[in-house]
């Protein structure tokens, strides 16, 4: 599902170094992005019929404030780009579009994804519960929804990072197995990497 698409486009590497409590407001403060932004993506999805999680490879975008892209470039290539209210999936020369409408989840996803990368606490308060924990070198910032459509089908949503440097977003299902994206220097370190347990280590680097 695209509730990964919660990426957040990140700083090149942690620079405080503080042993201090991470709270909700500093972590927002640092995931503050102006657009446009980019980052390299690696997500591994479970599910019961595969022997080992599926890898999928790609990139995120916010070329403007409002858009969001999802480019996966391996195994398959596949564009989707969430934009006015409106979601577009390109995959095979093909494409199909639907209103956000019909995605409660992707529609409460483009309002507070705004609202974290703009470091409005207030604004993406209103669609997630917040939970900090951690210190300034190693946080983790837990999102749980508020909205009756979404929380039906997602537990939770927990963010990793340390310093100003989201590294991974793992996304609990209400169905199904945990889903984890790593992002910028966890998914540069994930190059060549196949083991899923050594995938999860990148995201709480010692």
């Amino acid at each position: 599902m695209f509730l990964l698409a919660m990426a957040l486009p990140c700083a090149a590497a942690p620079s405080d170094a503080s042993p201090e409590p991470a709270d909700a407001g500093w972590i927002l403060a640092r995931l503050k992005r102006p657009s446009p932004t980019r980052t390299d993506f690696v997500e591994l999805r479970g599910s019961p019929l595969l022997k080992a999680p599926l890898r999928i490879e790609g990139e995120y975008k916010r070329p403007t404030d409002d858009t969001l892209v999802r480019e996966v470039h391996a195994p398959y290539a596949e564009t989707t780009t969430i934009r006015g209210g409106e979601v577009s999936i390109a995959r095979g020369g093909k494409a199909r579009k639907f209103s956000l409408s019909r995605a409660p989840e992707l529609q409460g996803l483009q309002a507070s994804f705004g609202a974290m990368l703009a470091g409005d606490r207030v604004q993406l308060e209103r669609f997630y519960r917040i939970e900090a924990s951690g210190t300034r070198q190693q946080w983790s910032l837990r999102l749980a929804p508020k909205d009756k459509a979404l929380a039906a089908k997602v537990q939770d949503i927990v963010l990793l990072g340390r310093g100003a440097e989201l590294r991974c977003i793992e996304t609990r299902p209400v169905k199904g197995d945990l889903q984890r994206t790593l992002l910028a220097g966890a998914a540069r370190s994930a190059t060549g990497v196949t083991d899923a347990a050594a995938l999860a280590k990148l995201c709480r680097p010692q």
